[in-house]
């Protein structure tokens, strides 16, 4: 069958073209690396189910390399043998299923970042081809049909909205904001509650939160968090014109003599290569495959990838800059009945330093730790490089489990765009298909250290205001493995740029690429949101220009 559309992946970047698409009437196919799965299918077993083991393939069939920099030179490792896993979620819905749902918009900078702050050394930082004002009533739109709740305070850094609420209201919250929102004010903080996408009341046939604290790593089975498979996916489904093809694997974009692509190479769980012709392609497989899946589409119209004239497939990866860090809290803060009760969120985070006079700041955001209680258990049989064991690992384990909890913050600054940090393809290393694997390069700019570490004395400080207990922090030049864009920036010119302002492909009218890889700079925030309402903004554009795109 013939498509009008095809979408590889089905992520933040396709849920939106699938959901707008379809239900224009156009006919949509989405081709998914992994297995289809409903709310029914997810657990919170610990053992049986966590994103890494169940979700995302075996690092010895499939793999990525790694650079990294050691003693002055770049040595490259298979994630088989060092355990780096950037595989976020081989499924329909991809990674928005595990996240936490904490959606933070851009600011109004975060659009010209290099025009507010100037040009950093060994930094390819550079605007964006539009404004926040372009992409805010997709931000509105997200809120409503992704379905976000919280309440709209007033803060320095709020970014100015079309709306002064949110379509749901804010989740039930822990006890431990009075004491948090209290230490804020005598320190001169200003907290402000965090949006989430994640339901509060009924939406269509999803479900409200029911609180059972899974949310990181987890997939939610009451559908309220805002994944691409419960928010949009499903709702596509509904209207007859879309189609999904499971354990479907893209290995290559071929094109016409035109220069158009003209179909997507596939293959099957069992290595069968199949194929799907569409009148549009849009590539939607999160940054690091998105860009390896254009580097091995090479022809000789482009030797060095397709799409990549400009030379710049792969290249300005962004993770996200900062790190995470806890305090303890126990039963002198809270009654034990109080402070162990789970589930209630705490939704809190502070952007004060977010813009700096001097310098890009950054977000913290606050929670308790993750359930997870088996990997919780296990990790404290260790006191130092000592083990533990008999009645001193259990008196350790019950005073974990009955008596303490422990607040975690998680600091997100930008990652720098460089030089030496990019994906590229090598012929030596092949999956067990015998398709190249990404190599990606992780080179950090100082800047994400140096205010990381800034961002996490002034979290210390709060959590040292409150009382907490045990208080430790990282910040680390490494990656988050689940936060990834850039490597197909957007821009106006195609010498430079991989894609227009429209995420179309200067270079093929007929592709488009609108997972994270389109950003030039990601800002202090997890990316999602973000990449939910740019994947809007070129619905919109794609439905309303399709006749003249398909005949480009």
């Amino acid at each position: 069958m013939n498509y009008d559309v095809c979408i590889i992946g089905s992520g933040a970047g396709a849920g939106p073209l699938a959901y707008e698409l379809s239900h224009a009437g156009k006919k949509v196919v989405i081709l998914e690396k992994g297995d289809i799965y409903s709310e029914e299918d997810f657990s919170k077993d610990e053992i049986a189910y966590t994103k890494r083991n169940i979700f995302t393939p075996k690092l010895n069939d499939e793999y990525h390399t790694i650079e990294t920099l050691e003693d002055g030179v770049w040595v490259k490792t298979p994630t088989y043998e060092n355990n780096w896993n950037f595989w976020n979620g081989s499924l329909l819905g991809g990674s928005s299923n595990f996240m936490s749902g904490f959606f933070h918009r851009l600011k109004p900078n975060d659009f010209k970042l290099k025009s507010v702050y100037g040009a950093y050394e060994r930094a390819n930082i550079e605007d964006w081809p539009i404004r926040y004002e372009d992409l805010e009533p997709y931000y509105d739109m997200v809120e409503k049909i992704v379905g976000v709740s919280g309440q709209v305070s007033e803060h320095a850094h709020q970014e100015p909205r079309s709306t002064n609420t949110y379509p749901y209201p804010p989740l039930v919250e822990h006890p431990i904001v009075e004491k948090f929102d209290a230490a804020c004010k005598e320190l001169n903080f200003t907290p402000f509650m965090t949006p989430r996408a994640i339901l509060s009341e009924p939406k269509g046939n999803r479900n409200p939160c029911y609180y059972s604290h899974y949310c990181g790593s987890y997939a939610c089975s009451s559908g309220a968090k805002g994944s691409s498979r419960a928010a949009l996916i499903q709702p596509a489904l509904a209207t007859g014109n879309l189609h999904i093809i499971a354990n479907a694997f893209v290995v290559k974009l071929e094109t016409d003599g035109a220069q158009k692509v003209k179909k997507a190479l596939y293959l099957t769980k069992e290595g069968t290569q199949k194929q799907v012709k569409a009148k549009l392609f849009i590539l939607a497989a999160q940054a690091v495959e998105s860009s390896r899946l254009l580097l091995n589409s090479k022809n000789e119209a482009f030797p060095n990838g397709l799409a990549n004239s400009s030379g710049a497939v792969g290249k300005n990866l962004l993770f996200s800059g900062g790190g995470m860090g806890s305090g303890e809290f126990d039963v002198s803060h809270f009654s034990q009945e109080v402070l162990l009760q789970p589930g209630l969120f705490v939704n809190r985070a502070l952007k004060d330093w977010y813009f700096t006079s001097k310098f890009k700041g950054g977000l913290i955001d606050f929670l308790f730790e993750h359930a997870n209680p088996i990997r919780r258990a296990n990790a404290l049989k260790w006191e130092g490089d000592k083990l533990i064991f008999g009645q001193k690992l259990q008196d350790k384990i019950f005073q974990t489990f009955t008596i303490t909890r422990v607040l975690n913050f998680e600091i997100f600054n930008d990652w720098m765009p460089n030089d030496n940090c990019f994906v590229s393809v090598d012929e030596k290393y092949k999956d067990k298909y015998g398709i190249p694997v990404a190599n990606i390069r992780i080179g950090a700019h100082p800047e994400d250290v140096r205010v990381g570490e800034f961002l996490a004395t002034k979290a210390t400080q709060l959590l040292q205001h409150m009382g907490a207990k045990n208080i430790m922090y990282e910040i680390s030049p490494l990656p988050s493995q689940n936060l990834q864009a850039g490597g197909c920036r957007f821009g106006d010119n195609p010498k430079k740029h991989v894609l227009n302002r429209y995420c179309q492909s200067h270079d093929i009218p007929n592709l488009f690429v609108t997972d994270g890889s389109f950003m030039p700079t990601g800002g202090s925030v997890p990316y999602t949101w973000t990449i939910y309402a740019n994947a809007f903004r070129v619905a919109e554009y794609i439905k309303t220009k399709f006749d003249t795109l398909v005949t480009l």
